[in-house]
């Protein structure tokens, strides 16, 4: 008997592999996928400018690094916190305007150079609600704490969200392969019925783009969770996020449908030398130790030179000459 109900046979229509340049933006999803990407050496590069919720924010994320173009010290403002802007995470925020833009340009110009180099691009979209700053009329990507007068909500259309994408597939991500995605997280400050309808616009909105264009794909992060997992034991202990395992899953659904044949044959081994190399041993004077080390070299040494091992190969090496040192 099944008591689950499993998304099956995911497949995209263009597949990543560890020759692949990956610039991922959007929620906290995003960056979890990132990661769990980043743990296996893929070449990745998530949110220069921190997580994002909303299209409009991504999309003028995006094309911020597209233009390459830096913070001015009077586009910052000055909140309880620091100064700060309207664009950015609050991890952005400093004491001093000027260090407040440096910090965001310098953001800026990492994720210029690694969207330049992307041929793949991640988007997880979180919410449909925005929050329009009314002295300005913009969108903004994060409130900073500032009074809730200053600002107005909104619920983006289907309409909306979709030429917001378009925009970005016919601008700066010309050319690439889009992976599009809606984020499973609950946005509860939204209300349960709010979060749903909100998923609901960003969701027909992405089906469209689909169906307009070859090189973009879309994966059910979302569905994968509300369908598939579809029980709290995989949320978070705040009942909002998924959980650890949730994620992995989701991960682990993802790279079997984007990753290549060689990319998924590689990747068990790839983790075995980066596992190894964050091992902590308990007899590091140990012959067995010594020859683990000299083991995990050498299957390292085998792998392809197109997979970024060097500090995984630079701490091995390392603890290798230690362990020689104390026989």
């Amino acid at each position: 008997m099944k008591f689950r109900t499993e998304i099956e046979h995911l497949q995209l229509s263009e597949k990543i592999g560890y020759r692949s340049r990956i610039f991922a933006a959007g929620s906290c999803f995003a960056d979890s996928i990132a990661s769990r990407l980043q743990a296996a050496r893929f070449r990745v590069a998530a949110n220069p400018a921190g997580v994002m919720f909303n299209p409009v924010s991504v999309a003028a994320m995006i094309s911020r690094c597209a233009e390459c173009r830096g913070v001015s010290s009077d586009e910052v403002r000055r909140g309880a916190e620091g100064m700060f802007h309207f664009d950015f995470h609050g991890s952005f925020t400093r004491p001093s305007a000027a260090e407040a833009a440096a910090v965001m340009t310098r953001a800026v110009e990492e994720g210029s150079r690694a969207l330049a180099a992307a041929d793949t691009v991640i988007i997880t979209l979180g919410t449909a609600w925005v929050f329009r700053h009314a002295e300005t009329g913009r969108i903004v990507a994060n409130c900073h704490k500032e009074p809730a007068s200053a600002f107005v909500r909104e619920r983006l259309s289907v309409e909306d969200t979709v030429q917001t994408l378009e925009s970005l597939l016919s601008g700066p991500l010309a050319g690439r392969h889009v992976i599009l995605t809606v984020s499973p997280v609950r946005h509860k400050a939204d209300g349960l019925s709010g979060n749903m309808v909100s998923k609901a616009v960003l969701r027909l909105a992405v089906d469209e783009v689909v169906s307009r264009h070859e090189r973009v794909d879309y994966f059910p992060s979302f569905e994968i969770m509300y369908d598939d997992l579809r029980d709290y034991r995989f949320y978070d202990r705040d009942m909002v996020h998924p959980s650890a395992e949730a994620v992995d899953y989701i991960a682990e659904k993802f790279l079997q449908a984007a990753a290549d044949s060689e990319a998924l044959s590689l990747m068990p081994r790839v983790e075995a030398v980066v596992a190894a190399a964050a091992h902590r041993p308990l007899h590091p004077r140990s012959d067995a130790w010594r020859t683990f080390l000299e083991r995990t070299l050498a299957e390292s040494a085998s792998l392809p030179g197109f997979i970024d091992l060097d500090a995984e190969r630079m701490v091995l090496n390392e603890r290798l000459r230690t362990a020689r040192q104390t026989q």
